[in-house]
């Protein structure tokens, strides 16, 4: 190695210290008995030239307590000592880690690592994290979403009448009740209120069996949708290529997906058209591009899972137009559990943002 390689090697900034703090937060629209709220845990990291990255974790249902012990007990002691860059921590991590699971608790738990050094990195270069890895578009359509199936008819009809009202041209909702007529009744008093030019998804959250979906696929294509969303169980490859086969509507999924081995072997198997990577879950923000350039190469839609005030930010960043969803009354910021403004701005169904050096908010301190 030259002199000046080496010099450069040890004037990286090294990680001294991370420390979290535990976050819940109750769901202004709960998303049913399952998940009546949310949990975050934030991240702050140090190191040796005074510098600090701050970040999260998060999970809405299973274990928030878990990931916080991961990251206190097994991530913080690891990562002590190692250079301050993203990439090299991540790829570091997922070896240490991949004992305990190559994802799931494992990624959700090192986003929030991944997040705090690209917040690090980006303000050391004074600018936004959208800013610093390239911003490539100037805004991004938002869709309208809603954790709804246990609304009622009415409630579900007066949440789309509020989508459209805000001037949304694409929203989503859920379907997979016990009986499809209900669904039917449900999808066709939404595509009323929608009309034929604005854009309707379904999101099944893994309720159906392939029976069941080819059924579901059958009585609801003719409602014109733009995507099904994840109506099998996720791990279920085999029988998304089958659906994928025979289906008049296009198949979004990846929501539970943490890798991109995942990814490749879904999208190779030819079993998707979109891809749906939670940003949390997959590992934070350095899988998160690997991903996304995958998906690319393989022209295969990106459209990233919640998390409006972080998908938004990176949605900026993708070479590919895309959507960010934006489940109602959900984000962060609506939630009251941000210590200031949010990083990115919402109207006339579009996100933008706001500019602010690093990922651009802090969390509160908890009540």
């Amino acid at each position: 190695m030259s002199a000046p390689a080496a010099e450069t090697l040890r004037t990286v900034p090294r990680i001294t210290g991370l420390t979290t703090r535990f976050l819940t937060v109750p769901l202004r629209r709960s998303w049913g008995v399952e998940a009546p709220e949310n949990h975050v845990i934030t991240t702050e990291l140090h190191t040796d030239d005074g510098g600090a990255g701050h970040g999260f974790s998060w999970t809405p249902t299973i274990g928030p307590q878990a990931v916080k012990a991961l990251l206190d007990h097994d991530i913080a002691p690891f990562i002590t000592g190692l250079p301050a860059n993203p990439e090299t921590v991540w790829d570091a991590l997922w070896k240490r880690l991949h004992e305990a699971g190559g994802g799931g608790l494992t990624t959700i738990a090192m986003a929030g690592v991944d997040l705090a050094l690209w917040d690090l990195q980006a303000c050391r270069a004074g600018t936004s994290v959208a800013g610093f890895l390239g911003q490539r578009q100037e805004s991004a359509e938002v869709y309208g979403s809603g954790v709804n199936l246990h609304y009622t008819l009415e409630e579900l009809v007066a949440q789309v009448e509020r989508w459209v009202a805000a001037g949304h041209r694409a929203v989503k909702i859920k379907v997979g009740k016990p009986d499809i007529r209900e669904d039917a009744e449900r999808v066709a008093a939404v595509r009323a209120v929608l009309g034929p030019d604005r854009r309707l998804m379904i999101d099944a959250n893994q309720r159906w069996d392939l029976p069941t979906t080819f059924r579901a696929v059958d009585v609801l294509a003719e409602y014109g949708l733009e995507w099904l969303e994840e109506p099998l169980r996720a791990d279920d490859l085999w029988a998304y290529r089958r659906l994928r086969k025979h289906s008049p509507v296009p198949i979004a999924l990846g929501e539970n997906l943490h890798t991109i081995y995942r990814f490749r072997d879904f999208i190779e198997a030819e079993a998707v058209d979109i891809i749906q990577p939670n940003i949390i879950r997959v590992g934070g923000i350095t899988p998160f591009r690997r991903i996304v350039e995958l998906a690319r190469t393989n022209s295969i839609k990106v459209m990233p899972h919640l998390l409006p005030e972080l998908s938004g930010q990176l949605a900026l960043t993708l070479a590919e137009p895309t959507m960010v969803e934006d489940v109602e009354e959900a984000s962060f910021e609506q939630l009251g559990i941000l210590a200031g403004p949010s990083p990115v701005r919402f109207g006339n169904s579009r996100v933008t943002l706001a500019d602010r050096p690093g990922l651009g908010f802090r969390f509160r301190e908890p009540l």
